[in-house]
């Protein structure tokens, strides 16, 4: 029976290899629990043109819209846009390289937060709809002065 310990040696590895995945599973089930979701990659490095984008996934939680990355464990989101004082910048389709490392039907949605710092997200169509249609029915602001 010298091929014993090798069988547990091989089902460990197996074992180990598998469970991240379904970490993944599950995390990503529990974020869909509380609200819809949809896939959203984000341009994290801007150094290089058509490069730095990362796969995702994003929810609007109330007054915020949280991206969570795709191949992470992390339960909390990695970057969170309130939707008050955001504004789109611009919309367009993929350019050069970014063609290649998108979906075919994403586009790519530039906006600003605060006026400062701008985020490119890439979505599908529809999405871009919804998140168009979220940042529009922000409540009025009172920016009168009394």
């Amino acid at each position: 029976m010298e091929w014993l310990p090798v069988v547990e040696i091989v089902f460990g590895l197996l074992a180990l290899a598998v469970l991240p995945l379904l970490l993944m599973g599950l995390r990503r089930r529990w974020l869909s629990r509380a609200g819809s979701m949809f896939e959203c990659s984000m341009r994290i490095q801007t150094t290089t043109p058509g490069a730095g984008w990362a796969l995702g996934v994003a929810r609007y939680e109330g007054e915020n819209l949280d991206w969570f990355r795709v191949f992470s464990l992390s339960l909390r989101p990695r970057v969170r846009i309130p939707r008050e004082g955001t504004a789109l910048v611009r919309r367009r389709p993929p350019e050069g390289s970014e063609a290649v490392v998108l979906y075919s039907d994403q586009q790519v949605v530039q906006v600003s937060r605060r006026g400062q710092e701008q985020l490119e997200l890439a979505m599908n169509s529809e999405s871009v709809t919804g998140f168009l249609s979220w940042l529009e029915a922000a409540p009025p602001r009172d920016d009168y002065p009394t």
